[in-house]
């Protein structure tokens, strides 16, 4: 049955090189909202779903694109292994392959890895409808390793993915969450002096005058860590880090109103677009609403040699995506004909670059 899947996807590929229409790739449209719109024919990858090999020993899981990411983690759970980026879900509607072609990651990402990191191959479909293999199924297999890479954060652009290896990674043996009280710069600087030493951290979070830390490791290391840290030990039933990956957080609660994304070093001071913000991954991350000009927004973030996008569109924003510099527009476009000589894969999902 997934090879007449694969087939009927390798026609409709085809088809459209041909006829010059433009294909929108979708899973379960989780991610719909991230990147430019595009304008054309769905090519529907939800069906093409289900693991295709997965071996606990070997710290490995191949599965098709349009796998559950739910589904997925409940199998890994059931071997006590986790996907170590802890991928956003956005309404439990996400897929792997949505996953990977996003580049998106939770707030383990610093200390976990992104999905480029973790990706070991693919087999996906380019712009002539051709079902192509890169990579393999463990970290000595280089061949086209960086290919694979290539498609964590392509938005589809370059292939639809059919499916991908990835490697997991062992669950820790114990997670708690710590809540301190300290304000924006205080928190910062707690955090430069745990990143100093050897603290099993896997999430830190500031947001609202709160300090939120999550230890994950050997139950001694993460108990010699919560006396040192000190702070009010959250309830272990709390949904607090699932709600922050997905923005299910109030603090994201507020349709029609753009949410920019920062990349910051953890030191950079706040901006003076950052009067509203969520600082992730131990402050390299920032969420942020205001009302800012983009073009002002960015000068500030370039000023410390940062990146900026809109995550998430209000009324009469465009550009998501920072401008690249010509060396790097000139490349993408070199694997786009490569890879999409019709331009048919996502067109302008990445912008004018893509």
């Amino acid at each position: 049955m997934t090879d007449d899947l694969t087939d009927a996807l390798r026609e409709q590929v085809r088809e459209a090189g041909h006829t010059g229409t433009a294909l929108r790739i979708r899973g379960h449209d989780s991610k719909a909202f991230y990147g430019d719109p595009v304008d054309g024919e769905p090519l529907d990858l939800s069906a093409h779903c289900g693991i295709v090999d997965y071996e606990p020993t070997e710290l490995v899981l191949t599965a098709r694109a349009g796998t559950p990411l739910a589904e997925i983690e409940a199998l890994l759970a059931e071997q006590g292994q986790v996907l170590a980026f802890e991928p956003p879900h956005f309404d439990e509607r996400g897929t792997l392959g949505g996953a990977v072609a996003s580049g998106l990651a939770g707030p383990r990402r610093p200390w976990g890895g992104a999905p480029r990191d973790l990706v070991l191959g693919v087999r996906l479909l380019d712009g002539r409808g051709q079902v192509l293999r890169f990579g393999g199924q463990v970290m000595k297999n280089v061949a086209g390793y960086d290919v694979s890479r290539l498609m964590a954060g392509s938005l589809g652009t370059l292939g639809v993915l059919l499916e991908v290896s990835l490697k997991v990674l062992p669950a820790p043996a114990e997670t708690r969450t710590l809540l301190l009280e300290l304000p924006r710069e205080a928190a910062l600087a707690r955090l430069r002096e745990l990143a100093r030493q050897p603290c099993p951290l896997s999430g830190a979070c500031h947001l609202d005058g709160h300090l939120y830390l999550r230890l994950s490791g050997a139950h001694a290391s993460v108990d010699t860590w919560t006396r040192r840290i000190g702070g009010e030990v959250v309830a272990s039933g709390n949904t607090f880090w699932q709600r922050l990956r997905d923005q299910r957080l109030d603090f994201f609660a507020r349709p029609g109103q753009t949410l920019w994304r920062l990349s910051l070093a953890p030191a950079t001071p706040r901006l003076a677009c950052e009067r509203d913000s969520l600082l992730d991954w131990a402050g390299a991350q920032r969420w942020v609403f205001t009302d800012h000009p983009a073009e002002a927004i960015r000068e500030q973030v370039a000023a410390y040699d940062g990146h900026a996008e809109i995550f998430r569109r209000g009324e009469g924003e465009s550009a998501p995506f920072q401008k690249l510099s010509p060396g790097l527009v000139a490349l993408h476009r070199r694997l786009k004909e490569r890879f999409d000589p019709a331009g048919i894969l996502n067109p302008g999902r990445l912008g004018s670059v893509c």
